[in-house]
């Protein structure tokens, strides 16, 4: 089945302790689009600006990727700067330029309102109101979101919530919704907020899974060299929802199978910087990875 993501799309910069790279292709649907066509058509709205260059397009386009959502306006794309300590979890921005971005406010063609799978990449809470108003037949539709919005958009944010199935956000984020450093405890107290169920992100450490009759744990993958750790939600969350997508289905069973194919397929990502490494693998290597993690998780 399609699966359509609306968020955004970017320039990036990315410092780390070892390198920096500039010009980076970047941005949530960016690499959520990415991870995602490793198993299912994919429709990318978003937004650049004129200074947005012609090889980025072409290169979603030849991984079969719809861009024909993908809006050029007046102005310059959207641009993030951020340096990683060396830990390589902790970051931070050091410049951030919205640009057109600030300003997007997507009309959905007929086409993509049919779509039953929907992602709400992070965004303003009620810009994602906008797009689910839009697509009246979706029969799951994921979310995530950031700290900034929760700090000033929280009304908002809480009438997605009531309108959603799924919600991908990471520990500190479900801390902050909670009010509590009990992750197990916030994740329940999320999910009481109206989604049906609840990712909550972990880093190098997995993810954890929330519904009203299930809560698990799943590990990450052990990754021997982090290189670029951006985009990895995003790409977790895209090979989270290309799986069930493909199978078009969210039973229990799918849906812990999708987070497994989400965790691997950042683990690849990490393994490079923007999209290099993804560029580089197949499903095939999906699979083996796939292959060597259930044999982890055996015992």
């Amino acid at each position: 089945m399609p699966l359509l993501v609306v968020g955004s799309v970017a320039i990036d910069n990315v410092e780390t302790p070892n390198d920096r790279r500039d010009g980076l292709l970047g941005g949530s649907a960016t690499h959520f689009s990415y991870a995602a066509s490793f198993f299912t058509e994919v429709q990318l709205v978003g937004v650049v600006g004129k200074d947005w260059p012609a090889e980025h397009t072409k290169l979603l386009s030849d991984r079969g990727i719809d861009t024909s959502g993908l809006q050029v306006a007046d102005g310059k794309t959207f641009r993030w700067t951020g340096r990683y300590e060396p830990n390589m979890n902790d970051r931070e921005t050091l410049d951030i330029e919205l640009n057109v971005f600030g300003e997007f406010n997507p009309v959905l063609s007929d086409h993509f309102r049919r779509t039953e799978y929907v992602f709400l990449a992070n965004g303003v809470p009620n810009l994602q109101l906008k797009v689910l108003d839009q697509v009246p037949g979706c029969r799951l539709a994921v979310a995530d979101t950031m700290e900034l919005w929760i700090q000033t958009t929280h009304s908002d944010l809480m009438n997605l919530f009531k309108r959603i199935d799924g919600l991908i956000i990471n520990d500190s984020e479900a801390k902050m919704l909670a009010g509590t450093e009990n992750l197990v405890l916030a994740g329940h107290r999320v999910r009481e907020m109206g989604p049906r169920f609840v990712v909550i992100k972990k880093g190098e450490h997995g993810a954890m899974f929330f519904s009203e009759h299930e809560t698990y744990v799943m590990p990450a993958f052990p990754t021997e060299q982090v290189v670029d750790p951006t985009g990895a939600g995003d790409s977790f969350a895209g090979g989270m929802m290309g799986y069930l997508a493909q199978h078009d289905n969210f039973e229990p069973h799918t849906l812990k199978l999708a987070m497994a194919y989400g965790i691997l397929v950042a683990s690849f990502n990490v393994e490079g910087f923007g999209l290099e490494r993804m560029r580089q693998i197949t499903r095939e290597q999906i699979e083996e990875r796939m292959a060597a993690y259930k044999k982890m998780l055996r015992f």
